[in-house]
This record gives C-alpha cells, structure tokens and sequence, in this order.
C-alpha cells in the first residue's frame, strides 16, 4: 500500500511566546518492509535553529527553535510512505518463550542481549507482579513466543474497553490495568509492562493506522489520528514481532511505523518547552491516504 500522509500540529497561545524549543518525530521510519521516498515538514513561524538528527533507537528527529513574539505555532509534515504487506507467520513453530527470555540475560553482546535492553521499566512503564499475573494466563510452560504474544494480544482487546474518557497522558499504568478502560497508548503500555515483567523485551511503537469511514459515508479531513502498538523480540531468527491489542492484529500494510522506544515519552510526535506561553490550546490532525497502485 502506498499512503500520503498529512500530520498538522497546531498550538494556540493565550499570550505572546518569546522563545520555544521543541523536538519533533514525525518522518516514517525506513524499514525492510516500510519505504518513505519523500518527507518534509515545515514549521510556521520560520525557526532560527533547525536541526536534523538521529536518536538511540535509530528515529529520525528534528530539534528546532523558535526566537520572537508569535501566539500560534504550526508544524505540517507531509509524506510518502510504502508498506508491503508481511508474510503470515506460523505461530507454533516459533521458539518457547523462556529460551527467548534466557537469551536475552546472555552476558555476550548479540542481537538478544542487545534486546534485552528492554526487558526493564522505563519512565512510564512500570514492571511488576500484578503485570506478571495477568500476562502468565497468556505465558504458560514451553509455549511458543509468538503465540503466546498473540493470546496476550487478544485478551487485551477483549478485556479493555476503549473509552477516550477514562484516562489521560499522565494516567499511570498501574491505573490502566485495574480500571481496563483507556485508548491505544494505554493498551500498548499496559501489554509492554505484561511483557517485561516476564522478562521478555518489549518496545513501544508509535505511527498511524488507515482507518475507514461508515459504510456510506465519506472520510472526514483531519479525522485519522496518531496510533500506538507494541513490537516484541522473539528471537534471533525471527527478531521483532508487531502487536496490536487496540485491534487484535499482527499490523500488516494498514499500518505505518514513525518511531520506537521504551514508551511513549521516548517517540512523542512533538514535545519542547515555551517561554511565556501561559495557557496554550493544542490542536491535531492527521490524514492518511491511500493512493491508487
């Protein structure tokens, strides 16, 4: 599939800012399976400093800096993305889960003690028992990674209801898991810290799924948004498996990858710092198109 996408941020200040710096992730990552021909993005008002950069994950990142009096601040980005479709796995044939596990606390420097970097919590994703228990329905002796990840998978659709109002970006996980309510970046989390907590390594895995419209109606402009599943390590033959509770999928060519990292705090499409901004509206719009073949 080939997709256009337009990602609009739009931030309105109830009083003059003088000086902004922010950091913005928003081009698509380059991948086996994933293509971004052309991006651009660009910033209103002009920056005085625009810096392009790669962080520790290997997401593409631009730090910018805004200097004089402006009350609204707009950041478009603008790409072409390309997503080939993924080779169904046969989930059996994938290795138990412990073997996985035991791999990655090897003290040799490998892909699995490399992955094994995130098996541990991170500023919003906390590990623990109860994340342990609930994963273990999921996780029993000798079952294979990938299955297992799928189960978890699928019990996190049909356990959590997706409620927009239940919680908020600063609502922790822990909360999450005991109201089961919440949206896609709740979800995600809450199946990370299962993950982890049994030891496994787990990323988050921020980018935009093609959504479609009621039968019969047209596809408002602006009304996609912003998605979040997880990627989960499942061996060195294998490697890195997407999963998405929010829909109960293995993500295919529906969805299109822009960053990873422990959490969210680590891929936030923009974050920064204003001076003097007092009170600030924020507002998003996200299309995703598909083009013709």
């Amino acid at each position: 599939m080939r997709y256009h996408i337009i990602h609009r941020t739009t931030y309105t200040y109830a009083s003059p800012v003088t000086v902004c710096h922010y950091t913005a992730r928003l081009e698509p990552r380059a991948l086996p399976f994933q293509e971004c021909p052309w991006h651009e993005m660009t910033i209103h008002p002009e920056p005085v400093q625009r810096t392009e950069l790669i962080d520790y994950f290997g997401n593409s990142h631009v730090y910018f800096e805004i200097a004089g009096s402006h009350q609204k601040l707009e950041v478009i980005a603008r790409s072409l993305v390309e997503v080939r479709r993924s080779i169904p796995f046969d989930t059996r044939t994938t290795p138990p889960w412990e073997s996985v596990r035991d791999a990655c606390r090897n003290q040799c420097f490998n892909p699995a003690s490399t992955a094994g970097e995130l098996t541990h919590a991170s500023p919003l994703i906390p590990v623990g028992p109860a994340f342990a228990d609930y994963a273990r329905g999921s996780f029993p002796a000798e079952r294979p990674i990938l299955e297992a990840v799928c189960d978890l998978n699928r019990r996190i659709h049909t356990d959590f209801i997706f409620d927009p109002a239940a919680t908020d970006s600063a609502t922790p996980v822990e909360e999450v898991l005991k109201k089961r309510r919440g949206v896609c970046q709740d979800f995600a989390q809450v199946m990370i810290a299962c993950i982890r907590s049994l030891e496994l390594p787990a990323r988050y895995v921020s980018g935009y799924l093609e959504t479609m419209p009621p039968p019969g109606q047209t596809k408002l402009v602006g009304a996609d948004a912003s998605h979040a599943w997880v990627s989960v390590y499942c061996g060195e033959t294998i490697g890195w498996m997407d999963a998405d509770p929010t829909n109960n999928v293995l993500p295919s060519d529906r969805h299109v990858t822009l960053a990873w990292g422990r959490d969210f705090s680590d891929v936030s499409p923009l974050r920064g710092v204003t001076i003097g901004a007092g009170e600030q509206r924020l507002n998003v719009a996200v299309d995703v198109l598909p083009l013709s073949e």
